[in-house]
């Protein structure tokens, strides 16, 4: 079996699969334990959710104060995600602007957030490059928030459901951070909060100028 490619194509189908099998499960999913911890007592603004997929973290912060631009180049996760937010009434869908682009190359203005969050985001290209595309949008006293799924479990050296994929890792965003104008306060390693095997790479970091 050849492996796959994660295009844009790939996350349409397994999105649209997945959504098509599964809404109800989707719909009742929890928020990312690891943005809850990291975020709950941060003040609202403008966020960034980079790589929303269907919109359970970008529901969890409109609902929290937060107005989100919220993005993914999967239609059908982007029309799940607007669908649920209209049920929650215009409190929430108000707060949120829902955009299709790629984040290979779509990018933020400069400064325009105060806290950009991604997470478990597949990059196509050089992760150092995505990660300061990604903090070039947080705006000075701002919070840049990345979770990545390790490829392989260290405990195990088991493949885990991110092999195959390049995703963010604790030494490669902290390498990308220029410290002058960076204070990493978590750059940890820690167990998965759903069930699966390895570990999730979490990082917070404030802009500092």
């Amino acid at each position: 079996m050849s492996k796959p490619t994660y295009d844009q194509s790939f996350w349409e189908r397994l999105w649209s699969k997945t959504l098509r099998e599964h809404a109800d499960k989707v719909a009742h999913r929890p928020p990312n334990a690891h943005l809850v911890r990291e975020v709950v007592n941060l003040h609202p603004g403008r966020v960034l959710d980079a790589g929303c997929g269907h919109g359970t973290e970008t529901l969890w912060l409109a609902a929290h104060g937060w107005h989100v631009t919220a993005v993914d180049f999967s239609a059908s996760a982007l029309a799940h995600g607007r669908s649920m937010a209209a049920a929650a009434g215009p409190t929430i869908s108000e707060r949120i602007v829902w955009v299709e682009g790629d984040l290979a190359t779509w990018t933020a203005k400069p400064g325009e957030f105060d806290l950009v969050v991604c997470l478990y985001v597949h990059i196509a290209g050089s992760v150092e490059e995505m990660v300061q595309r990604m903090a070039n949008a947080v705006a000075v006293g701002g919070t840049l928030f990345m979770v990545g799924h390790r490829p392989i479990d260290p405990a195990t050296g088991a493949a885990t459901a991110a092999a195959g994929q390049v995703q963010v890792s604790v030494e490669r965003v902290v390498a990308a951070l220029d410290p002058q104008r960076w204070q990493c306060l978590v750059a940890e390693e820690r167990p998965r909060p759903i069930t699966g095997t390895g570990v999730d790479a979490v990082i917070r970091a404030r802009r500092s100028s």
